[in-house]
């Protein structure tokens, strides 16, 4: 099989191609526009496999699309912008890579005649939760510039197999970590911020809820709903490892040798949802179980991190991090 999968120079893509290429003999053709969460370091034992192929361009951009797409069996996409922070002051990035990004890779896909079309989505589209957990039937009700557009990505690729017959799956998935993960984000910036002595910014009062997966856990499922996810379906992909911010950040303070002193409260950012949850029976009837518990991972995760300064030590000074 030949797989075109976007944004694998990113933090999960690049995790889903580097199992792929481990665990099948696939071919994979990768997509990005290296964006500042997307880079070469990230995937340079990648592109040095035989069966791997870097495509430098943007999913906005159709003739690169076409000229790229055009011969493989599916399509995996995971481009996106996908930080809130970000979105909140920049949301006409968000709209334009999330939502046209997504038209155009699904109009390229019907006119290749591509079997099947993975996207991949966030259970943030669904919107805070204070009880219970959402099913992949109920209503969208995204809080930010970010879950909203890719509220609009989902419906995009769903409308494509609505009246084009385009084979779209899609998942969403709870909270990932796990290595190569660009360190704005809550566990790789806290990580290495402990890891150098620095403080970490707690949000509000901490109380905000989370389910966290472990990267490899999410691409397996991913990968599964490729192989056997019924078209025009949507699976949600959740590890029921909820914990409070307060409680993650308390664990790392653990896993690296430092006290709460080393936390610092800053003031809770706009349209900050308190809990996010979703059931994941779905993805579970197709055979698929975790194989990292969220205390495993995050000792692996920190590890990692503590053992590739090379990697993120880089990044941080050019983002000013």
């Amino acid at each position: 099989m030949k797989l075109f999968v976007t944004g694998a120079a990113g933090f999960i893509g690049s995790n889903y191609v580097r199992w792929v290429l481990a665990n099948s003999d696939h071919e994979v053709t990768i997509l990005d526009a290296l964006t500042y969460a997307g880079n070469m370091a990230t995937i340079r034992d990648l592109v040095d496999d035989r069966r791997c192929r870097f495509v430098h361009g943007n999913i906005c951009d159709d003739d690169v699309v076409l000229a790229s797409m055009d011969g493989h069996d599916a399509v995996v996409h995971f481009a996106a912008e996908t930080h809130v922070d970000r979105s909140i002051t920049d949301g006409h990035s968000f709209v334009r890579t999330n939502c046209y990004g997504t038209n155009v890779l699904c109009d390229v896909a019907m006119r290749v005649g591509v079997g099947t079309f993975l996207h991949i989505s966030t259970d943030e589209v669904y919107g805070s939760i204070e009880d219970g957990s959402f099913t992949e039937t109920d209503i969208l009700t995204p809080r930010s510039p970010y879950s909203a557009a890719k509220a609009g990505s989902d419906l995009i690729a769903l409308s494509y197999f609505t009246t084009h017959g385009l084979p779209v799956v899609v998942t969403r998935c709870s909270n990932n970590f796990g290595p190569y993960q660009f360190p704005e984000k809550v566990i790789p910036l806290f990580t290495t911020n402990l890891l150098d002595g620095k403080k970490v910014p707690l949000y509000g009062d901490g109380g905000n809820v989370r389910d966290w997966i472990h990267v490899h856990d999410h691409n397996t499922a991913a990968h599964l709903v490729l192989e056997r996810g019924t078209p025009g379906e949507i699976y949600n992909i959740g590890a029921g490892n909820e914990i409070t911010n307060r409680e993650l950040t308390y664990r790392l303070l653990e896993l690296t040798g430092r006290d709460e002193s080393f936390i610092e409260p800053v003031a809770d950012r706009k349209g900050h949802d308190r809990r996010y949850s979703i059931t994941h029976d779905k993805v579970t009837a197709l055979g698929w179980r975790t194989e990292h518990t969220l205390d495993a991972g995050l000792a692996a995760t920190v590890q990692w991190y503590a053992d590739n300064r090379w990697w993120w030590e880089p990044l941080k000074a050019k983002a000013a991090l």
